[in-house]
């Protein structure tokens, strides 16, 4: 399965994207499931919500920073074994969760449930651009996103139903028992897509230069940053979403991911439409329109919520079209970002991760503790992330080409 980059996904999705996609759902299914056991958290742990809370931001931070270090181990053995070593990190901290008996052992072992999640997310992209040109790895991602689109709709369902019968305690089995499926999925159909001759040695002053590099890549940077930023509004938004919806709306604990998974929805709609769109247009043009949609909808939902107009409808039908915005920001700025760095892809991918999620982490503790008894926190995150993103996306990336599709 050494590439040359000659393949198509035109007519159907292969084997190994869908395996790829169910992978990278670990994150979001590891985020999203025990949203609202967050009140049961609190009562069984003795905790103020807002501490319980913080494992958001903990899981987020740790996913950030441990990328950077699975990039130049890509890079230099390979796909295929930090992916199966990191699922293995991943399950016992699943398990040391489960069994958490205060909070503050509950965020240290979130940290690093984090640090093994995070191959889930370098790897699948560094694999898919081992293997498919710009144009074709945008298509392949927004495929993906039809995967992990159906994680946060599911997993928010799944942890209202199951909590108040399982315990809280017992979604981190669910997280475990489903990791363990994608562990030996990964053994038997995940073949090694890095040819050895890329290897990159594993010294730390070429890993250094590397990361140096894409720091100074003018076209790199805005790309990685416009769907960075993009995401980590994302991120806010699912820090705060019990509070919103189950405090702030009075949406019943069960009933909640039924709101929650609507806005995932739409992050499934746009990348699917956005993967059709890419036969007639440019991932430049479609990223572009993207960040300008998404921006005025949530500027419309700023404005609605300091009027005091904002009811549970109109919420939701704001942050619907802030999600739908992002099904065609984040294949398509993955795709542009990673266009020109075939000799350092693992790199590239985890620095690329490690910005998501540093800004997610940042965006997710100043909205969650701002927050009170009004969303207008939120909306004033979202429209600072939504326009910092555009800028991003429209002024400091500047491709040469204005086709930029190969």
């Amino acid at each position: 399965m050494h590439s040359t980059k000659s393949k198509s996904i035109d007519k159907k999705v292969p084997l190994w994207l869908w395996l790829l996609g169910l992978m990278t759902a670990i994150g979001p299914l590891t985020i999203d499931m025990y949203l609202p056991s967050f009140p049961a958290i609190s009562a069984d742990l003795q905790v103020p919500q807002h501490r319980v809370e913080l494992t958001v931001s903990t899981y987020l931070l740790g996913l950030a920073l441990s990328q950077l270090f699975y990039g130049p181990i890509a890079d230099r053995y390979g796909r295929k074994k930090p992916l199966l070593g990191g699922l293995m990190i991943y399950m016992l901290a699943t398990i040391g969760c489960a069994l958490a008996s205060s909070v503050e052992y509950l965020l240290f072992f979130r940290c690093i449930q984090a640090c093994g999640a995070a191959a889930a997310m370098v790897i699948p992209r560094a694999v898919i651009r081992d293997q498919l040109n710009t144009r074709d790895s945008a298509m392949a991602m927004s495929m993906m996103m039809l995967i992990m689109g159906v994680a946060p709709i599911l997993a928010p369902l799944m942890g209202g139903y199951l909590s108040p019968v399982t315990g809280w305690r017992g979604l981190f089995a669910v997280m475990l028992f489903y990791s363990a499926i994608m562990f030996f999925l990964a053994i038997f159909r995940l073949r090694e897509t890095m040819p050895p001759e890329k290897a990159v040695p594993l010294h730390l002053r070429t890993i250094a230069k590397n990361y140096a590099s894409l720091l100074r890549d003018r076209n790199y940077m805005g790309f990685s940053l416009a769907g960075g930023i993009g995401m980590s509004g994302l991120f806010a938004y699912i820090s705060v979403s019990p509070t919103v919806f189950i405090n702030m709306y009075g949406v019943p604990q069960q009933h909640f991911g039924l709101f929650f998974g609507l806005n995932a929805f739409g992050l499934i709609v746009g990348s699917q439409i956005g993967a059709r769109l890419l036969r007639v247009h440019s991932p430049l043009g479609i990223l572009r329109t993207a960040l300008t949609c998404g921006c005025l909808s949530i500027l419309i939902g700023l404005g609605l919520a300091l009027a005091g107009m904002l009811n549970l409808t109109l919420l939701t039908l704001t942050l619907l079209g802030f999600t739908t915005s992002l099904g065609f920001i984040l294949p398509n700025a993955t795709a542009l970002a990673l266009r020109d760095q075939g000799h350092r892809l693992g790199v590239a991918s985890a620095l690329m991760g490690c910005l998501q999620f540093l800004f997610g982490t940042l965006s997710s503790s100043i909205v969650s503790s701002s927050l009170a008894d009004s969303p207008v926190p939120l909306f004033v995150g979202l429209a600072i992330c939504t326009l910092l993103a555009l800028l991003c996306g429209k002024v400091l990336a500047k491709p040469a080409d204005r086709y930029f599709g190969g």
